[in-house]
Formats: structure tokens, sequence, C-alpha cells
């Protein structure tokens, strides 16, 4: 792409903020942990960052490839701000290869600055309000990719009263993680992909760095999430999956949720029949035996799994369907109405009378 002064003082292209120059006009990215090295007219990895002259820029800084507002739960998030709405948004690019992407029409094209979708972050906030959403989330492909933008977002929304979240595949640097944090990031949700082997595989890159993160953004004070889709002849054997709650359970402790996901073909993974629902009852169970509280189900409606149940009691505290929660019976002090165990719940719930915070 030829680089002019147009393009340079189009409003989607930045200066970015965790770069570092070298020697020939080279620029190494500190964004994610494959930490590029380009040279002058080079993109990096995810191509939406780009050298221009020994400069990095970020090309996608309030590029908005999609917008829509969704219920937290689709996220999911099953534990923070239960039934409210998040107005969501993507752009383009990402840092991971997953050829099974259900957004690669966005996640698998690079930006074109010149035709950019461009919302400021306070013409974003208002929509926030417009569309009667709780917060924001960013998310559809990998949120990484609107950091400068979710740097400047996030503080304008939580002046004007709303939570801010990530759905990430968690391979940002620690530097990036905290900064968010920092701008008012509240919850993020990790997608694993898998054991060491898939994720190498797959989408090249190193499961300890998204683990690592997600011990770090439990420990910055972050409501976390963590989600496995289970793809069938990938990362489907129980050694991988008794692997990952054993690994969740020792880096965030049991009450975490940890989801197990249905996949369903797509992009370059057409081959396989969705999976079966008794591989996810599997995983799930395996979460249980190995001290996971909260273990779901995700991707199919109306299954039991998608409930929460009291880890102490087992009574029903949130009845979903789909996106949809059903029956909240959780206390105003978050407690089971049954025993009176505690229940990790961040945020408040929403429904249409009335609320507790």
């Amino acid at each position: 792409m030829l680089i002019d002064e147009k393009v340079l003082s189009l409003p989607n292209v930045r200066q970015a903020i965790l770069a570092q120059r070298l020697s020939d006009g080279r620029v190494r990215c500190g964004l994610c942990t494959r930490r590029c090295v380009t040279r002058s007219g080079q993109r990096g990895f995810c191509k939406t960052r780009m050298n221009i002259d020994g400069d990095l820029y970020t090309l996608v800084y309030g590029d908005l490839s999609s917008i829509s507002a969704n219920p937290i739960e689709k996220k999911p998030f099953f534990h923070f701000w239960p039934g409210s709405y998040a107005l969501t948004v993507g752009t383009w690019g990402c840092n991971f290869t997953c050829p099974w992407c259900q957004n690669w029409e966005i996640s698998k094209y690079p930006p074109q600055p010149v035709k950019a979708s461009y919302a400021s972050p306070e013409q974003l906030v208002r929509m926030v309000a417009l569309e009667h959403c709780q917060g924001t989330s960013i998310s559809f492909n990998e949120p990484t990719m609107l950091f400068e933008y979710s740097l400047d977002l996030f503080p304008v929304s939580k002046r004007s009263g709303f939570y801010n979240t990530f759905v990430s595949n968690g391979y940002m640097t620690f530097e990036a993680l905290k900064m968010l944090r920092d701008a008012g990031m509240d919850a993020i949700k990790f997608d694993l992909k898998g054991d060491v082997e898939a994720v190498r595989r797959y989408c090249a890159a190193d499961v300890d760095v998204v683990w690592r993160n997600i011990r770090e953004a439990r420990g910055l004070g972050m409501h976390v999430e963590v989600v496995n889709l289970i793809i069938p002849d990938v990362n489907d054997d129980e050694e991988a999956l008794a692997g990952i709650a054993e690994r969740c359970l020792k880096e965030v402790g049991p009450d975490v949720p940890l989801h197990f996901t249905r996949f369903y073909p797509a992009y370059k993974v057409t081959d396989r029949s969705p999976t079966p629902v008794s591989t996810l009852e599997r995983a799930r169970e395996l979460a249980r035996k190995h001290g996971i509280r909260y273990a779901y189900i995700g991707n199919i409606p109306g299954h039991r799994w998608e409930n929460t149940y009291c880890h102490n009691c087992a009574e029903l505290l949130i009845q979903r369907y789909g996106f949809d929660v059903l029956k909240f019976g959780i206390t105003e002090g978050k407690r089971c109405p049954k025993c009176d165990a505690e229940i990790p719940i961040s945020g408040r719930y929403v429904r249409s009378v009335g609320a507790w915070k």
C-alpha cells in the first residue's frame, strides 16, 4: 500500500503506542507476544500495524468492521453483569491463524485505511446509550487490534457509567494487558483454542502465553472467564480436556468459569461434523472432577449445563436458553438463596424491572 500524506492524515491511522525503534529504520511492535520487527513499508503479522518511515502506526484506530448490541451471555460471560447488553465492535485482522474462524470475513482480511468506517470513542459511547446497553465489548476479530482505540474508549465509557470488556485470544504482551486494565477494562474472556500442540499447530502460537495472561488478568483484578472450543480430532481427546481443567484450576482457582463450546464447520475446516454433545458433556464432567466449580457447555441452546447451579448445594441459580436469562435466583448479597453460599458474580443483574448492584 502506498503511503502518502492523505493516508497519514486519516483519523483511523495513528501512531502506535507500544513500539521500539531499532537500527536501519526497523521498528519492533510491543503489542502482542509475536513482537514483530518490520522495515519501512512492511506490516506486521496481524496486518493492522505498519512501519512508516521508521515509526509504527495502527491502521485501524476506530475502523469498525462490525457493530451490534449483544447479550453479554453471547461472549460468553456467564458471571459478569448477567442479562445485560454490550455494544460490540470489531475491526480487521488477527494475530492467530485459526483455520476454523467463525468471523473469517473480517479477521482474515487486512484493513484498507482509505475505506475505513470510522467512529470516534465519543461517538461510540453515545451509541451505547442510544442502544440501551450497559457496556462495551471489543470482539468479532481479535480485540487487541483495537488497542489504541480501546485505551481512549474505555475512560470515556467509564465516565458515562458503562463497563468495558474484551473477547480475546489472550496473546497480548503483559504491558498491553496492564494498560488496558488501567484504562478501564473490567472483564476479559480468553479463548484457549486447545492444548499446547493444537495451539502451536493451528494458531501458530504458544498457549503458555495465553495461560500467563489468564493468570495476570485475574491478578490485576479483572473479571475472567475461559472458553475452549472443542473441535473433533483437533483438541477433543481426554488428556487435552483434562489438562485444560487442571491448568485452569492451577492458574486461577475453582471459581473462574470454564466454558466448553461446540464447534460448527467454518472457513477452512468444513470436513468435520459439529462437536458431539457427548464430548462436551465429558469435558464438563472432567472439569468438575478436577475441582472447577462452574463448568459450562456452550452453543447448545437449552442444554442443562448452560445454567448456573450453586457449587455447594446444586440449587438452580441462573436458568438460560442460549443467550437469554430466563430465571435469576441469586440474592442481592450475591449468595445462594438455599444454602447462603457466596456466588462469584461481578457487576449486577440487569432485568426489565428492578436490579441489584
